[in-house]
């Protein structure tokens, strides 16, 4: 069956390339033998910087597990998760990630993300995008409010 569900990702990402969707990326989430979410690349499509496959994919399962969490759930994706995308599955939390090709693979074609791996080590003051922490007192109160609340759900 793994073999169905990763040939299934890499058809997905020829298809979404082919068809002008965006990068040649592609996602399937798999629960209990079945797919229940789809994704290709469509960040030049959409106009959506955070469309690609494996965020499309994990909100097209979420959306039909009714869920925001995919525990008991496998990943198959044609290229190994950008740090967006790994972020995006460990807030998921499934079981398991397959990936076809690596990050260099994708590199080697112009989609490097190292910069990104860079930045996220850095010191917020030394980062390329300038970023300024502000209100940061008034953004707590919400966040005290959120701690007190009692019908929350945690994730």
């Amino acid at each position: 069956m793994k073999l169905e569900f990763m040939r299934e990702a890499i058809r997905l990402s020829r298809e979404g390339m082919e068809q002008g969707h965006g990068g040649p990326f592609g996602c399937v989430v798999v629960k209990d033998g079945v797919i229940v979410g789809r994704g290709r690349n469509e960040v030049t499509s959409t106009h959506d910087p955070t469309a690609h496959a494996e965020v499309v994919a994990i909100r097209n399962a979420c959306q039909h597990l009714n869920d925001f969490q995919l525990a008991g759930c496998e990943i198959y994706t044609s290229c190994e998760p950008c740090p967006m995308c790994l972020g995006a599955i460990y807030w998921a939390r499934p079981d398991k990630v397959y990936f076809g090709c690596s990050k260099e693979d994708a590199a080697d074609i112009e989609f490097d993300d190292e910069f990104i791996y860079a930045e996220i080590n850095k010191e917020v003051e030394e980062r390329n995008i300038e970023m300024e922490q502000y209100l940061r007192e008034e953004a707590l109160e919400v966040f005290r409010d959120w701690g007190r609340k009692s019908d929350k759900v945690k994730y």
